[in-house]
Order: C-alpha cells, then sequence, then structure tokens
C-alpha cells in the first residue's frame, strides 16, 4: 500500500506520460485524464485489491474496474503499466498503428488490465452492474468500481443504470464522477445543464459521497467510506470534484485540452512543471 507521498510521486510521472503519449501520438484526451489521474493512482496503487499476475477478464476474486468514460485511456493505461499489468515502454505505442494501446479500451487484443471495451459513453456503469451482480452470485466478496465522466451523464443510459442498480441492491459496486465540470463542447452546465449531481444520485436511491480529487487524503477517506457504505442494500457514487488539465498550467480548467493534443514546444513546456519520479518510457 503507497504511502501519501508516494502516491504524489506516482500521480506525477502518469501526468508526465500522458502527456508523452498523446503528443507522441498527435491525438488523444489529455484534460479528463489529467483530472482523474490522482483517483486512478490511488485506486491502483492503495485502495484495490488486486494482483496483475494472476488478473484475468473476469476478475474472480480481486476486486475490478472499468473505464466507462473510455477516452480516458491514456491515465488508464499509464496507471496499468506503472502497477505491473503490462510492460511501462509499450507506452510509446498509444494509438501507433497496430498497438494494443487503442486510443479507447478494447478487449480485442487481450491488454491486461482492460476488463472491458469502453468509448460509447453511458455503457461502462451498465457492465460494472452487471460484473458487481456477477460477484454477488459467485459469493465474491470484492468489489467493483467505475470511473464515469460528468458529461457522461447526460447520457440516458447512465441514469437506466442508475435505476437498475438501485432496484437490485447492488451494493457491491462504487462508482466515481470525474466532477471537472468540463466536456469537448464547452461547461456542463452550459452545453446539458447537469447541475448538482448529489440530489440527481440521491433520487436514483444511491449513497452518495464526495470527495477533492486532487487531495489524497480525501481521495482514500472517500473511498473508504464507500467500502464501509457497501452491503447495505444500496449502490455507491462518489462525487469527485476535479479540475481539468490538474498539473500543467495553460491546461488547466479549461475544455479546450479534452481532445487535443499538444505540439512539441508545448509539450515540454507542461514536462518541466511535472517532476519526473519513476522514469520515462
Amino acid at each position: 500500500m503507497a504511502s501519501i507521498d508516494e502516491l504524489k510521486r506516482i500521480s506525477s510521472q502518469v501526468r508526465r506520460d500522458i502527456i508523452r503519449m498523446v503528443t507522441g501520438a498527435k491525438s488523444g484526451h489529455p484534460g479528463g485524464s489529467m483530472s482523474s489521474a490522482d483517483f486512478l493512482v490511488a485506486l491502483y496503487f492503495n485502495v484495490m485489491d488486486h494482483d496483475p499476475a494472476s488478473w484475468t477478464r473476469e476478475c474472480r476474486n480481486q476486486d475490478a474496474f472499468i473505464l466507462s468514460a473510455g477516452h480516458l485511456s491514456p491515465v488508464y493505461y499509464s496507471v496499468l503499466a506503472r502497477s505491473g499489468y503490462f510492460p511501462v515502454p509499450e507506452l510509446g505505442t498509444f494509438r501507433k498503428l497496430g498497438t494494443r494501446l487503442q486510443g479507447h479500451p478494447s478487449v480485442d487484443r487481450d491488454l491486461p488490465g482492460v476488463v472491458q471495451t469502453s468509448g460509447s459513453l453511458g455503457q461502462g456503469l451498465s457492465a460494472a452492474i452487471g460484473m458487481a451482480m456477477g460477484k454477488k452470485l459467485d459469493n465474491d466478496p470484492h468489489y467493483v468500481y467505475a470511473l464515469v465522466g460528468d458529461g457522461e451523464c447526460e447520457e440516458g443510459q447512465i441514469w437506466e443504470a442508475a435505476m437498475f442498480a438501485a432496484h437490485h441492491r447492488v451494493d457491491n459496486l462504487i462508482a466515481v464522477t470525474d466532477w471537472n465540470r468540463q466536456q469537448i463542447d464547452g461547461n456542463i452546465d452550459d452545453v446539458a445543464g447537469v447541475g448538482d449531481l448529489r440530489p440527481k444520485w440521491e433520487a436514483f436511491g444511491w449513497e452518495v459521497l464526495e470527495c477533492d480529487g486532487h487531495d489524497f487524503n480525501s481521495i482514500l477517506s472517500a473511498c473508504a467510506d464507500a467500502k464501509a457504505a457497501c452491503g447495505k442494500g444500496r449502490p455507491v457514487m462518489i462525487l469527485m470534484k476535479t479540475v481539468m488539465g490538474e498539473g500543467v498550467d495553460f491546461m488547466s480548467g479549461t475544455n479546450q485540452w479534452h481532445g487535443k493534443a499538444p505540439n512539441q514546444e508545448q509539450c515540454q513546456v507542461a514536462l518541466s512543471q511535472l517532476e519526473e519520479t519513476l522514469g520515462d518510457y
């Protein structure tokens, strides 16, 4: 289990990976990847019970994670590689012809760590619910985690899934929303008026928690509270308040880097603001 200082060091390296991957590919989604980096680092290096050496897509006798917001693949791949699922140098193949590291996670080439193909927004939460129900049928006491985007919450399937999970008391599911208030077309409230997500999820019958997505103490506390709330008849949603592009000043707080790669000069400026802690690939 990593300490807070270790998590900060890993997170800095993960953000470097994200910047270098999307720059190298000249495409990708750095903004949301940067905003959710701290959570995924905490999840894989401190919170989840998982073992890369024995992992299978079924995740039997392990916790499972599904990235519903599949365009956040850069942070997902970096965290998987840095936690031992596949070699770190493979990050350099991101979005290249023939790579296992496609723009959105895919299972067609058996990339270790990826449970579910994702990218069509709204679908990953439903898949996570199905996996959580399967664990209950197998008497597997482990948890299923899912990460959704706040813009993704404009998808109708998210709310169908929300109703289903509450109705069927899927209480081994911990979902997390990256609440950075930005999406590709602008501020989420300007695009579709998502508004305050807490009363919405509560109205659908979920246990709702909140955390600061860039404070590891807050993230770890929320995850502990979420585990404590499981097994009581309700699925759990953690609303994680974040800043899109967190870690790089010219990317921070704007939707302009939702799906845009830096050029080489911008990449170097970004890297100068992020400490290399584990060694670049």
